[in-house]
């Protein structure tokens, strides 16, 4: 093993990662152009758990109908639950739109210049209020997201699962440790990025890393678990019936889920675990159920085997389960709310059947 391994003191670290971002760092993200608590707020919550890739295409449209917090506030949940459609882990979206009124609210619409006034809020957490702070005023404050994380376990050969609280805290020490007083927000994005390119899960890029010949799992031959996975578990299956009920128009009738659970807020077709207790549970006459083929959609703690049936009532009109909770959603005319990702899916499969005349 080197002997040299782990001897750069907190300044050469910095110095070795702001001098790979200033060559190699992404510089032209589009929440990077106006590095505002806002816009880096926005950026940081739709990438927890998400590609860049992936988020850039939801941010610029999120901006451009949301151009501030104010605009946010003043939202109606279910317009940006809407634009969030996709990007799954929709409790973001609901904390985002309640953190914008509680900013706008007390606040007077400037976020707090702390990390405990920032963590404060909904849906912002430690690394998070880091990020935000250090990006959009520079003050030094660590973060440590997935990404850094994985520098950092690799860089000091952190064994055990990062989830566990001995590791976390160690993996934190480190992290504090590191960042610097000047140019903080740089090297926030320097470690995010070292992390997204270089040091990645699966065949990090180790011969182009800035800490390589000091890195103890390149040494010692473990760039390849390290951070030690998650424990494994099997993750429990759930089945549901979604059904595709219309009325005299060909409109199919949606429901509100609840405020908080699994797509809280969202528009869903109405759900039963058992066929037979539809008429009782939805107040509907049914006068045939044609299942469709299964579809299964995964969550991060089970999966949940999702099966279509086609409704065709005895007598189809506009007033079946009308309420305060329901619509009667239109496919050729879309409306703009907030639909749970294998519905906005299902609805799309219909609307183009529909469209070539196929089987309903």
């Amino acid at each position: 093993m080197n002997s040299a391994v782990n001897t750069l003191s907190p300044q050469q670290f910095h110095g070795a990662v702001l001098e790979w971002f200033d060559q190699h760092g992404r510089k032209d993200l589009p929440w990077q152009k106006e590095k505002t608590a806002y816009n880096t707020w926005v950026s940081e919550i739709m990438l927890q758990q998400t590609q860049v890739a992936t988020v850039i295409p939801y941010y610029q449209r999120f901006m451009e109908r949301f151009p501030d917090v104010e605009a946010l506030a003043d939202a109606e949940i279910d317009d940006v639950l809407h634009l969030w459609t996709g990007l799954g882990y929709y409790a973001r979206a609901r904390n985002l739109h309640k953190a914008a009124r509680i900013v706008s609210r007390d606040f007077g619409g400037q976020f707090p210049d702390s990390v405990e006034g920032l963590e404060g809020l909904p849906g912002i957490g430690r690394s998070t209020a880091g990020a935000i702070l250090s990006i959009s005023t520079g003050k030094p404050a660590a973060i440590l997201d997935g990404n850094v994380k994985r520098v950092l376990a690799r860089f000091y050969a952190v064994e055990g699962w990062p989830g566990q609280p001995a590791v976390m805290k160690r993996l934190w020490a480190l992290a504090e440790r590191n960042t610097p007083t000047a140019r903080a927000g740089e090297y926030t994005q320097a470690m995010m990025d070292l992390g997204a390119t270089l040091c990645t899960r699966s065949k990090p890029s180790c011969l182009l890393c800035p800490l390589q010949q000091e890195c103890k799992a390149f040494a010692l031959g473990l760039t390849a678990s390290l951070p030690s996975p998650r424990p494994k578990k099997t993750l429990p299956v759930k089945q549901t019936h979604m059904l595709i009920i219309r009325d005299s128009s060909d409109q199919i009738l949606l429901a509100q889920r609840p405020p908080s659970g699994i797509w809280g807020g969202l528009w869903s077709l109405p759900e039963v675990q058992d066929l037979r207790d539809a008429p009782s549970e939805l107040g509907i006459d049914i006068l045939n159920a044609d299942a469709m083929e299964p579809v299964r959609h995964t969550f991060s703690h089970y999966h949940l085997d999702i099966t279509p049936v086609q409704i065709t009532l005895k007598n189809p009109t506009n007033s079946v389960m009308e309420g305060p909770a329901t619509l009667w959603y239109n496919t050729r005319q879309p409306q703009n709310i907030g639909l749970a990702a294998p519905v906005k899916r299902l609805l799309e499969t219909l609307a183009s059947d529909s469209h070539k005349g196929g089987k309903r």
